[in-house]
């Protein structure tokens, strides 16, 4: 069974409490729940991680190139400003699929440019929690592809 990490960047914690009207009423945990069964019913295991912190992101990241067949990345604001999780998806050498709650770029300007795109397979926003479950089936496949 391929194992993919579905990680989270800042601010995701609060979920269901941070500003619903651009980012949803469900909580993280569980959007982590939707995630691990549709891992589930995909044949795939999830292991869902948030944290504020870059470097522990950066740690998660380089930790999949051992043992995960792929990355779903929500890194949230570090998207627009992390050349480290950026290097890290590189060095990594597995393929990841960036999603965002929102639509970025709708957003603020400071928003519309994502360090992380340039190194992902796929980028999904804009269609909340479904976007994962989107970036799970496709990662599969994508995982499928490579072989």
């Amino acid at each position: 069974m391929a194992t993919i990490f579905v990680l989270n960047g800042p601010n995701l914690n609060m979920l269901g409490r941070r500003e619903p009207g651009i980012y949803g009423g469900k909580s993280l945990e569980e959007i982590g729940e939707e995630c691990r069964t549709a891992g589930r019913e995909a044949g795939l295991s999830v292991d869902f991680r948030q944290s504020n912190h870059e470097g522990i992101l950066v740690d998660w990241i380089q930790e999949a190139a051992d043992s995960a067949d792929g990355i779903v990345i929500n890194p949230g604001a570090y998207s627009h400003t992390s050349i480290a999780i950026h290097d890290a998806i590189r060095a990594a050498g597995k393929p990841a699929i960036e999603v965002h709650l929102s639509n970025i770029f709708t957003r603020e300007t400071f928003r519309h440019h994502s360090h992380i795109s340039p190194v992902a397979v796929g980028v999904i926003c804009g269609l909340g929690p479904t976007g994962y479950i989107l970036a799970i089936a496709a990662i599969k496949q994508v995982i499928a592809a490579r072989g």
